[in-house]
């Protein structure tokens, strides 16, 4: 069997799980940044496909999603973020962020630190 059908099979089976079937999505996330230098924390709410900027960081949320209420709580945000104070717009993160777990995929960054608190209820 070649990879390519392993692989297939694998992600159509992980897709059909109900437990990864169970989550929602949400309208946005709620992002917690901190400024090491200042030591300065905000709360950024960021919609679907929106941006917004924290410091010299661009942060763009793709998509928001949350377990239903009777499952232990979790959130997770597919995040783009760049570095606005650089004259190119190389992404510095993407990927998933986790809730529960910010050291899963974390943001390494020498001044800001930003982690996935919640998703913005619908």
């Amino acid at each position: 069997m070649s990879w390519r059908k392993i692989f297939w099979a694998a992600g159509f089976a992980f897709l059909s799980n109900p437990a990864v079937a169970e989550y929602q999505l949400m309208p946005g996330a709620i992002i917690q940044g901190l400024d090491k230098i200042t030591a300065r924390v905000s709360e950024i709410r960021v919609m679907n496909g929106q941006s917004s900027q924290f410091g010299g960081l661009i942060i763009k949320v793709s998509t928001c999603y949350n377990r239903p209420p009777e499952e232990p709580p979790e959130a997770a945000a597919f995040l783009e973020i760049t570095d606005a104070k650089t004259s190119s717009e190389d992404l510095i993160f993407q990927g998933w962020m986790f809730a529960s777990s910010p050291a899963i995929s974390p943001l390494e960054h020498p001044v800001y630190d930003v982690r996935v608190l919640r998703c913005v209820p619908s």
